[in-house]
C-alpha cells in the first residue's frame, strides 16, 4: 500500500463502534487498580487454559499439520508462563518512581513518574504465531491497565473465529475484542486513530501499517523480523552447533521471524556440517509426514520456497536435500529441509527472508569478514555467535548490532521473561516483554509538586531586577 492510497481506505462499521465503545470505557475509568489488571491476566490465562484442546486445533487445522508439541511449548507454555511472571511483578512496575528534585532552585518540592494506561492499543497477529503473538502482547496491554483491539491473520481463520466466540465468555466488549480478516481488513484497522499500535510481520508491510498510523500520529511497535545469521566460530565443535542451529531452523518447518535466515560456518567445514545435517533430520524426523513436522501454511508460501530453491540452483548453488526420501503424503505441504551451499548475493534466499527449512551457508575466514557482511545489510532482528571465546562474544555483540542475541544458542533470548523483546532498524522498532512491555504500553507521566513556597515566583518576576540577577549568577556559579 502506498500513502497515496491512505486516503482510499474505507474503515469497518465494526472497527469504528468497537474503537469508540472502549475509549469510552477507558476515559470512565482510566486507571484500573493493581487488582482489576490482576483479574484482566487471570482471565487471559483461563481463556487459554481451560480452552487448550481447542485453541491446539485450531491452529493446526489453519496449518494443516501443526505439531502438537510446538504449539504446546511454544505457544501455550510460553504464554502462561509470561503471565505469570508479569502477575507477580506487576505491583511493583506499577509504583509511581521517585525522581531527582534540585533543591537548591526548587526547595521541597517534589518529582514523581507515574506510569499510566495509554487508553485503547491496537495489535495486528501474523499467523505464524497466532496464540502467542496475540497473547504475550496481550499480557503487557492488560498489565499496564489499557484496553485492546486485536485483528488476526486471514490465514488464521480458524483460531480466529474460536477467539472472537470465547472472547465474551471472558472479557466484555469494552475490554478486548479479536477480530477475524477475511482478506484485506489490515490498512483499515491500522488506520484507526488508537493510543498505540503494535504490528507483527513483514517489512514491507511494516512500512505501511506505520504510514497509515502516521496519519494519526499513532505510535507503533513493528517487529519485523529480517534475515537473523548464526555464526559457528572456529573453536565451537560443528556437531553441537549443528544439533543446536537444525533444532531452530525446522522448528515450526523454519516460519519464525527469529530463526536462523543463513549460517557462517568457518571455510572448510561445510561438508562436516552437511554430515550431521543429514544424520540429525534422519534422526529426529524419520517420516516428515508425520505429526512432529510441521506444513508450510499455504501453498503459496510452498511454491515460493520452491522458487527460491529453483532460483538458487540455476544461479550456481549446490543443493543438500536433508531428507532425500520424502513423499508428498496424507500431511499438506510438507516441506523437506535443504541447505543451500555456495550462495551469492544475488540469490533469492541471500535477499529475502526465508521464513521455511531452506537454510543458506556461507563460509569465512576471519571474524571480520562476518562483522562486514553483515553490516552491510539490515540489521537483523537477531544475531547468533556460537563460540566459547569471551573476547569473540563480545566482538560480535559490540559491532554487529541487532534486535538481540542468543549466545551458544538460537531463538532462547525471546522467551526470557525478564528480557525485552524487539527489532531495531529494519527488523523493527520498541520492545515488548516483560517491564519494558509494560513501560511501552504506560505513559510514564513525569510530575512535579511544588513545595511550600516557589522560590521561582519569589526571586524571578519580571521585571528582573538586582536580586533576580544575583540569585541567578550564585546558581550559575554553583553549576560551574
Amino acid at each position: 500500500m502506498h500513502l497515496s492510497d491512505l486516503s482510499e481506505v474505507m474503515i469497518p462499521p465494526e472497527f469504528e463502534q468497537a474503537l469508540a465503545l472502549q475509549r469510552a470505557a477507558y476515559l470512565a475509568e482510566p486507571s484500573p487498580s493493581h487488582a482489576q489488571r490482576l483479574a484482566d491476566l487471570n482471565s487471559l490465562a483461563r481463556l487459554l487454559k481451560e480452552n487448550q484442546d481447542a485453541i491446539v486445533e485450531a491452529i493446526n487445522r489453519d496449518y494443516g499439520n501443526r505439531s502438537q508439541f510446538e504449539t504446546l511449548f511454544t505457544e501455550v507454555f510460553v504464554v502462561l508462563e509470561g503471565i505469570r511472571d508479569t502477575g507477580k511483578k506487576l505491583k511493583r512496575w506499577m509504583k509511581p518512581m521517585r525522581r531527582h528534585v534540585d533543591q537548591m532552585t526548587f526547595p521541597l518540592a517534589r518529582n514523581r513518574l507515574i506510569p499510566q494506561p495509554l487508553g485503547v492499543v491496537g495489535v495486528i497477529v501474523p499467523w505464524n504465531f497466532p496464540l502467542n503473538l496475540s497473547f504475550a502482547p496481550l499480557t503487557a496491554i492488560f498489565a499496564a491497565g489499557n484496553r485492546a483491539m486485536v485483528k488476526m491473520s486471514e490465514n488464521s481463520a480458524h483460531l480466529a473465529r474460536l477467539l472472537v466466540s470465547l472472547s465474551p465468555q471472558y472479557f466484555p466488549a469494552d475490554k478486548l475484542m479479536f477480530f477475524e480478516d477475511s482478506g484485506g481488513r489490515g490498512p483499515a484497522f491500522s488506520s484507526l486513530p488508537f493510543d498505540h499500535l503494535m504490528f507483527t510481520g513483514s517489512g514491507q508491510t511494516g512500512r505501511a501499517v506505520m504510514a497509515s498510523a502516521a496519519r494519526n500520529l499513532t505510535p507503533v511497535t513493528l517487529e519485523l523480523g529480517g534475515k537473523s545469521p548464526a555464526i559457528i566460530g572456529p573453536d565451537f565443535p560443528i556437531k553441537t552447533a549443528a544439533e543446536r542451529v537444525l533444532w531452530l531452523k525446522l522448528l515450526n518447518a523454519g516460519q519464525i521471524c527469529t530463526s536462523v535466515d543463513y549460517l557462517f560456518v568457518p571455510e572448510g567445514r561445510t561438508d562436516e556440517f552437511a554430515a550431521h545435517a543429514r544424520r540429525l533430520v534422519a534422526q529426529r524426523y524419520p517420516d516428515l509426514n508425520g505429526n512432529d513436522y510441521t506444513s508450510i501454511i499455504d501453498e503459496r508460501s510452498h511454491q515460493r520456497l520452491q522458487g527460491m530453491l529453483d532460483d538458487a540452483r540455476a544461479k550456481g548453488a549446490t543443493l543438500v536435500n536433508l531428507a532425500p526420501n520424502h513423499q508428498s503424503g496424507s500431511a499438506p505441504r510438507k516441506f523437506a529441509p535443504h541447505l543451500v551451499l555456495d550462495v551469492t548475493d544475488d540469490m533469492l534466499v541471500m535477499q529475502r527472508e526465508i521464513f521455511g527449512p531452506i537454510l543458506p551457508i556461507k563460509t569465512y575466514r576471519t571474524a571480520d569478514e562476518v562483522v562486514g557482511y553483515v553490516n552491510a545489510h539490515d540489521r537483523p532482528l537477531a544475531i547468533y555467535p556460537f563460540t566459547h571465546d569471551h573476547a569473540l562474544q563480545d566482538l560480535y555483540i559490540t559491532r554487529v548490532m541487532s534486535g538481540g542475541v542468543s549466545v551458544n544458542e538460537g531463538l532462547l533470548h525471546v522467551g526470557q521473561h525478564d528480557l525485552p523483546f524487539g527489532g531495531v532498524g529494519g527488523s523493527g522498532m520498541g520492545h515488548y516483554h516483560g517491564y519494558e512491555g509494560f513501560v511501552t504500553f504506560s505513559k510514564l507521566r513525569p510530575v512535579f509538586y511544588q513545595g511550600p513556597f516557589s522560590a521561582i515566583q519569589m526571586m524571578f518576576q519580571p521585571p528582573y531586577g538586582g536580586l533576580a540577577t544575583k540569585v541567578l549568577n550564585l546558581l550559575m556559579k554553583f553549576r560551574g
